[in-house]
Order: structure tokens, then C-alpha cells, then sequence
């Protein structure tokens, strides 16, 4: 570590646990503000005249945007810190939400809501608020760390989902989305407390450069398995996150059931996110990344064969809620421990880009398949054979570090520089 950088770790708001606890704050502010997106299908589509594909298909195109956006925000990153990142992020994400409240047409939903938003998603999500946790806390306790913030993220659900719903029963969901982008600025103070920091504790500054980092995840089958079951991850989670309150109320409950269950999932999701990243401190990731997905297809078929009570509806969003990130910390963990953290933003963000292809299929074939079915069953039943495959696909994965990471770390120095 450089003399200005251990000098800068000397003042209060440069020490790593106040900028893990920043970096947990602005993963649950942008992630609060964007599970609650789901809520405003019935109200907009109604109120504009749309099908639920016009509204899914914009939720479709800001998941993709989002996917696009990642790779790009975390190599501005890896190069520049985390802070500017998030200044541009929050301010597009505030736009994004306003341009949707004004929307009168598709067009220019998929614009705002669609294109806008899922850059600035994209440019304050979890690939720049965990990269920046990751590279101030050291090995011993860098995946407790990933959890926490993941879980901080679920925290914002469970805070912005009933916040939301209220702001839409007593002013409305036009005047909602207003607050809403408004809140999303708040990321821009937080995100000025995070240090310009490239180089991660415990781990000896390289001379490898971007494009022989790609070159090196690219022939790595293990990355390439992670990356393609992150795909199942983006569908369970992006069709949940838009159609499940709809998919609640289409079964005869009240709107507020719906929005009790997404707090029930960010809930839950507390302990499964921190718990994930406690037992991938401690066992093996993939393992525990092959459980979550097989687990995910239980639940998901006990939601369809079980009686559809309001039971039932709670107890399946608890269990997904278990379920729900507890694979970030772990995959985020994995890339970091195979590849080293130089360019974790960079190399988790295209991992993170297969996640939202698969939120994009999830969003938008729910909101197709219900249009011409009727029904939300058939996405619900491919959900189950996608954790299925998933579970499968991460058995393989070599999690064991490269051997250019077991080097001693002031031989590593020497080849990187000081």
C-alpha cells in the first residue's frame, strides 16, 4: 500500500469499515428503489391503456441495459474508483425514473424505464458497491463482507417495497415515481466518501493488464460455467421482482399482499445473503451455489401444486427470500478468488451480464406468455427446470486460485511495480 493511501486511511471516513458500511448503503438504496419497480405494473398499464408485455417488455429492456451497463461501469472502476461511477449512475438513474413517471407512450417507456434506468441500475449496482467493499477488507473476511453487502441490498427492499406501495395508495404511482427519483440521488453524497482505491488489501499490486485479464477468464471453463448459471439467476429473480405482484393479485389477493411478499423476500433475504457469504468463508462456494439453485426449483414447485393461500404465498417468498442474492456473494466470490481482485468490477460484470440476459427473458417472456396464456404457469415451470440445470452446471467449477495468486506477495510486488 502506498504512503498517501495508508495516509488516507488514517482519517475516520477512509478506514474500511466505514466505507463497507457506505458501499452497504448505496447497494440499498439502488437496489430498494429498483425492487420496487413491480408494484407499478397494474397501476401504469391500467392507467396508460397497456398490455402486461408493454410494461414487461420496458422492465426487459432496463434488466438487458443493466447487463450492458456493468461490464463497462466496473472497468471505469477497476481504473478509476468507484466514486465518479456512482455520481454518473445516480443522476442517470433519477432521470430514468422522472422520464418514466412522464411517459405517455412505449416508446418512450422503454426510453426512460427501460434504457435510462437500467444504465443508471447499472452504473450504482452491486458490481461497484461490492467491488469497492471487497478491495478494503482482507481475505479472512472478504466473503462476510460480500454477504453483508449483498444484504444491505435486500435491506433496501424490505425498507422501499411498503414505502413504495404507501407512496402509491395515498399520492398516487405518478407522484410515487417522483419521489423516487428523487431518492435516487441520495447516492451522490455517499458515493464522495469512497476513496479513488484500485488495489485491494492483501493481495500484491499487478502489472496484468484488462485485456490479459479477459483473455485469461475467457479460457477459464470454470468462469464460463459461473457466467452461464448466473443466467437462471437473473430469470428467478427479475420475472419475481416485476410479475409477482400482479401474479398475487390475479390470484384474488389485495395489492398489499403482493408488496408484503417482496418485503418478505428482501427479508429473509438479510439472513440468507449474509449467511451465504459466512458459509463461503468456510466451504465451497460452488457447492453451496449448486444448493441455492436446486432449492430455488423446490420452492417454485411447491408454489404450484400447494393450495394458493395467502399462506402459501408468504411461505414461498420467505424461502425464495433464503434463496433470493445469497449467489452473489458466492459468485462474486469465486471470480475474487480465482482471478484476484484487480479487476473483480471488470470481470463480475460480465459474469453479471448474463444475469440480466436471463432477466430479460424472465420479464419479458412472463409478461408475453401471460398475454396470450392467461396464466403465468408455464414461466413459473420453466423456472424449475432452469434451477435444475443450473444446480448441475455449477458442480464442475474449478474454484481453486490461479497459481499467479499463490506467488509470495513481495514477489508479486516486484513483478507489478510498487
Amino acid at each position: 500500500m502506498s504512503n498517501t493511501t495508508a495516509n488516507a486511511y488514517g482519517l475516520w471516513w477512509r478506514k474500511p469499515a466505514v466505507i463497507v458500511t457506505i458501499g452497504c448503503l448505496v447497494a440499498l438504496t439502488g437496489f430498494g428503489i429498483r425492487s420496487t419497480f413491480g408494484l407499478f405494473l397494474e397501476p401504469m398499464t391500467l392507467a396508460n391503456g397497456w398490455g402486461r408485455e408493454t410494461f414487461a417488455l420496458a422492465m426487459a429492456i432496463q434488466n438487458l441495459f443493466w447487463g450492458i451497463g456493468v461490464p463497462v461501469a466496473g472497468a471505469i472502476a477497476d481504473r478509476r474508483g468507484a466514486a465518479p461511477v456512482l455520481v454518473v449512475g445516480s443522476i442517470a438513474y433519477c432521470a430514468g425514473i422522472y422520464g418514466m413517471a412522464m411517459a405517455e407512450s412505449a416508446t418512450l417507456l422503454y426510453l426512460f424505464g427501460g434504457v435510462l434506468i437500467g444504465l443508471g441500475i447499472a452504473f450504482t449496482g452491486f458490481a461497484i458497491a461490492l467491488s469497492a467493499i471487497a478491495k478494503v477488507v482482507g481475505p479472512d473476511k472478504r466473503s462476510l463482507a460480500l454477504g453483508l453487502g449483498t444484504a444491505a441490498g435486500s435491506l433496501g427492499q424490505v425498507i422501499f417495497s411498503p414505502i413504495s406501495q404507501s407512496f402509491i395508495s395515498f399520492y398516487g404511482w405518478h407522484s410515487a415515481l417522483l419521489i423516487l427519483a428523487g431518492l435516487a440521488l441520495l447516492i451522490i453524497p455517499m458515493a464522495t466518501l469512497i476513496p479513488q482505491r484500485t488495489e485491494a488489501i492483501g493481495e500484491a499490486m499487478s502489472d496484468q493488464t484488462l485485456s490479459d485479464a479477459l483473455r485469461e477468464a475467457i479460457a477459464h471453463r470454470g468462469y464460463l460455467l459461473l457466467t452461464s448459471g448466473f443466467f437462471v439467476c437473473g430469470f428467478h429473480v427479475a420475472f419475481i421482482t416485476v410479475h409477482f405482484p400482479a401474479y398475487v393479485t390475479d390470484l384474488g389477493f389485495s395489492g398489499s399482499v403482493g408488496a408484503i411478499s417482496l418485503a418478505l423476500i428482501g427479508l429473509f433475504n438479510i439472513a440468507g445473503s449474509f449467511g451465504s457469504g459466512a458459509i463461503g468463508q468456510r466451504k465451497s462456494k460452488k457447492t453451496s451455489l449448486s444448493w441455492i439453485y436446486l432449492l430455488r426449483a423446490a420452492a417454485i414447485t411447491g408454489l404450484m401444486v400447494f393450495p394458493k393461500t395467502e399462506w402459501t404465498i408468504y411461505i414461498f417468498a420467505a424461502c425464495m427470500g433464503l434463496l433470493w442474492l445469497s449467489t452473489v456473494p458466492l459468485t462474486t466470490g469465486i471470480v475474487g478468488q480465482v482471478f484476484g481482485l484487480r479487476y473483480l468490477a471488470t470481470l463480475f460484470g460480465i459474469v453479471f451480464f448474463s444475469h440480466q440476459v436471463g432477466s430479460f427473458l424472465g420479464v419479458w417472456l412472463g409478461g408475453y406468455l401471460f398475454d396470450i396464456t392467461g396464466t403465468y404457469d408455464a414461466v413459473w415451470w420453466v423456472g424449475v427446470a432452469l434451477g435444475l440445470l443450473a444446480a448441475l452446471v455449477h458442480m464442475p467449477i474449478d474454484e481453486r486460485p490461479l497459481a499467479r495468486l499463490s506467488q509470495p506477495l513481495d514477489q508479486a510486488s516486484a513483478h507489478g511495480g510498487s
